[in-house]
């Protein structure tokens, strides 16, 4: 019966966040509230339990981030880069966003795509308010090119980092296995948002004469703080590039690079945290509550049963429920705490496989679902919720379903090309 009632105050719940009747925070706050109050989410240990509760490492890496991306902010780098991005697509709208998604495909494999996205992001707003064109597009374009293009490796995208955590898979299994099916859905991606957005490109020919005549090294305002700041942000990347190696958290990472770059850049502290997306952070603490709930009381334990009872020693069939089903299920869940709860399910349907290569497939095909599942709606993965709150805050809002109309077709385009190349390379 508890089980029943979690998953019903998660629906109205949902429900509220898809339609925008009210704050989204607001929302999960108050189902938040009800799963604790009524026994639905395990009481204290929903503070502890990184399973069933709230994940911490993913409220502190962001922390960490979004207090690093506000001081570089103030250093007038993102306006630098803005300038030069639009002098080098020369103001034309798709070239622009090509441009843009590739900078944030190539970067998210190694940075995370959340970090990426927060990087991105401010100098996409600052690109477009200069063309004098909509952000909303380009912005949910770097979106869904991050969610694809994390998946390529194991510190790309957060669910990779518990499937290999959990599988012993390594950055090098991640980068055979997963990075080439990435690569040819990014180029199908690119080709695709010809399409999807194509009513969204604008070209002023005065707006981009007067971006061309400005010179982007007059928008740094401070070069010794700027270079200061690059040296942080660039030890930062080499300690996610390296945190399996150096068995150090990516979040405390981020953590030590914003209290470094803090004291580096000499700034005042409260305004610098003017800049955190605080509403975004509580937030994801709502939501993981929320999650805990369906955890705590078995609906996502019971699913996972009734998936591992249908296989039958059909384990082609298993790949490919796993790959859909991961990507159904993440898009509504958020897929870092469905993951984490799922690996123990995958487990023990890998144990069930005839040959290491079969085990291997399944969570490949798992991995590929939860990452490209990422994309189905506006609150499936970090990046998106990190995103569409810096959007918000500048003036260039993203409702839920501007962003899910686009998301549910590159997420179904994304699956069958995925699931494709699983039955090509591992079963044929």
């Amino acid at each position: 019966m508890s089980a029943i009632a979690a998953l019903v105050v998660f629906v109205v719940a949902f429900f509220f966040i898809a339609t925008e009747k009210v704050d989204k925070v607001k929302v999960v706050l108050v189902a938040a509230a009800v799963m604790l109050v009524f026994g639905f989410a395990p009481g204290a240990e929903v503070y502890f339990s990184e399973h069933a509760g709230i994940d911490w490492r993913v409220i502190f890496l962001l922390l960490g981030m979004m207090i690093i991306v506000g001081v570089l902010k103030q250093t007038g780098l993102f306006d630098y880069i803005a300038i030069w991005a639009a002098k080098k697509s020369s103001g034309r709208p798709y070239r622009l966003m090509v441009m843009l998604m590739l900078i944030t495909a190539v970067a998210s494999p190694f940075l995370d795509n959340v970090t990426t996205i927060m990087l991105v992001a401010p100098v996409t707003v600052v690109v477009c308010n200069r063309l004098h064109i909509p952000a909303q597009p380009y912005l949910i374009a770097e979106i869904l090119a991050s969610n694809i293009g994390g998946a390529a490796t194991l510190i790309g995208d957060p669910p990779n980092i518990i499937i290999g955590a959990r599988a012993g898979l390594t950055f090098t299994d991640f980068l055979v296995h997963m990075a080439p099916i990435v690569v040819v859905i990014f180029v199908a991606f690119v080709l695709l948002t010809r399409v999807l957005f194509r009513k969204s490109f604008r070209y002023n020919p005065e707006h981009v004469d007067a971006v061309l005549a400005l010179q982007e090294r007059r928008a740094v305002t401070d070069g010794r703080l700027l270079a200061r700041c690059l040296v942080v942000l660039g030890l930062v990347i080499v300690g996610f590039s390296l945190h399996s190696v150096l068995h150090v958290d990516p979040s405390v990472v981020a953590m030590v690079g914003a209290g470094v770059m803090l004291l580096v850049s000499r700034m005042d502290v409260s305004e610098v945290l003017q800049e955190v997306e605080w509403p975004t952070l509580v937030f994801f603490v709502g939501l993981f509550v929320m999650v805990a709930g369906l955890v705590h009381t078995g609906v996502i334990n019971t699913f996972g049963e009734w998936v591992i009872g249908q296989v039958d020693g059909n384990f082609f069939g298993a790949a490919t429920a796993l790959l859909f089903g991961s990507a159904v299920l993440g898009a509504f869940f958020d897929n870092i705490p469905y993951v984490a709860t799922m690996t123990p399910v995958v487990e023990g349907l890998v144990a069930q496989a005839p040959d290491p290569g079969t085990g291997q497939a399944l969570w490949w095909a798992f991995a590929l679902g939860a990452d490209f599942g990422g994309n189905g709606t506006a609150v499936a993965a970090s990046a998106n919720v990190v995103a569409i709150g810096i959007a918000a805050r500048t003036g260039h809002r993203i409702s839920f379903w501007q962003f899910t109309r686009y998301g549910i077709i590159v997420t179904i385009m994304s699956c069958l090309i995925a699931w494709l190349y699983v039955w090509l390379r591992y079963f044929v």
